[in-house]
């Protein structure tokens, strides 16, 4: 009998308690502010909420409707250069169409200028991935282990630069702007460098370490679709040219929808455009090289300008209007529920 105590004593020593300790963390005693609810702070979270809300998004779509756009369609008005890029092998041959257009009202202000695909998808999974972020910051490495491919080296060998699909398939218009004015035609001074983002050229996008960046870019040719090789995109600015070029950069930064704008050019603020753009005629001068008749696109370039809550997109100011309302109508729906559950408690206290 002594026997089987001990051992069972010790059976029970052996066993760790499985208890924690009693600290106030351990056992949730904390100090901590525990909010008493009733229907004042209630109440009156909703309805403060949903002022908030309902005042931003107003201040918003206000700010958005005060934006001067202009959009012009031009796929149907170059239908001549939209047949001829129909066939791929025309791919060396230069085409030029021009449309015209007025602006009946001043665009005052710093005025941008952008070109808009639709029906373009940049959002499938293949496209979006078909890149290499290590020779797009200018280092020395085998494109063949990216995703870039097919588009990563010729037959022979020769490796395309920069690889992938996204930047194969980039935006190659060029659209210059000229205003009418009585008898004379004045070339509209375009920005196209500064339109990017400083992470995207300090950190993102570097050029090979060269003294000479057409040396720095030996050994490797342009992709299937472009005209020009990577350190040849800016003739006029050495500076703007190789992985750092503007225009490739915003390329390269894909959107998530079929119908989207990019920031192509900004007017320079200089002589009769130092306010903005005057009302007036106005042409666009289009060299086009980009086709979108075979997946069924369309091309815009847009003129707008920019206020602080960015450009004419309502959907955020709509948002915090939808936000706001259903905020002050669940405030009302709380009150009614408690007036009507306070009637039956007098009620039933008689």
């Amino acid at each position: 009998m002594k026997k089987t105590t001990s051992f069972l004593s010790r059976e029970g020593e052996a066993r760790p308690s499985r208890c924690p300790d009693n600290s106030a963390f351990k056992q949730q005693k904390l100090p901590a502010w525990k909010p008493q609810l009733n229907i004042a702070t209630v109440l009156s979270s909703f309805f403060l909420s949903g002022a908030f809300c309902l005042s931003v998004g107003i201040c918003l779509i206000l700010a958005a409707n005060s934006v001067r756009e202009i959009q012009i369609d031009y796929s149907d008005k170059c239908s001549d250069c939209s047949k001829l890029r129909e066939n791929s092998s025309n791919w060396n041959k230069e085409c030029h169409c021009s449309v015209n257009f007025t602006l009946k009202e001043d665009i005052l202000g710093d005025v941008f200028m952008y070109y808009g695909l639709q029906n373009f998808y940049q959002n499938h999974r293949r496209y979006v991935i078909s890149r290499s972020d290590a020779q797009l910051l200018g280092r020395d490495v085998n494109i063949q282990k990216s995703y870039c491919a097919p588009f990563t080296t010729y037959q022979n060998g020769t490796p395309m630069a920069p690889c992938g699909a996204i930047a194969n398939s980039i935006f190659n218009d060029t659209i210059d702007l000229f205003y009418n004015l009585k008898s004379s035609v004045i070339q509209v001074p375009l920005l196209k460098t500064g339109n990017s983002w400083w992470t995207d050229k300090n950190v993102k996008f570097r050029n090979p370490k060269s003294n000479n960046l057409s040396s720095a870019f030996a050994g490797t040719a342009r992709p299937p679709y472009w005209q020009k090789p990577v350190y040849m995109l800016d003739e006029e600015d050495e500076k703007n040219n190789g992985y750092i070029n503007d225009d490739l950069i915003i390329w390269m930064r894909v959107s998530a929808f079929a119908t989207f704008r990019n920031l192509y050019r900004r007017v320079q603020r200089i002589r009769q455009f130092a306010d903005g753009l005057p009302a007036g005629n106005y042409t666009f001068r289009i060299s086009y090289n980009f086709p979108v008749t075979k997946f069924k696109g369309r091309k815009h370039v847009i003129l707008s300008t920019v206020v602080w809550s960015g450009g004419s997109n309502p959907f955020l100011g709509i948002a915090y209007v939808v936000s706001g309302t259903a905020a002050t109508l669940t405030g009302f729906v709380i009150a009614a529920i408690h007036l009507r559950l306070r009637k039956k408690k007098t009620y039933f206290q008689k």
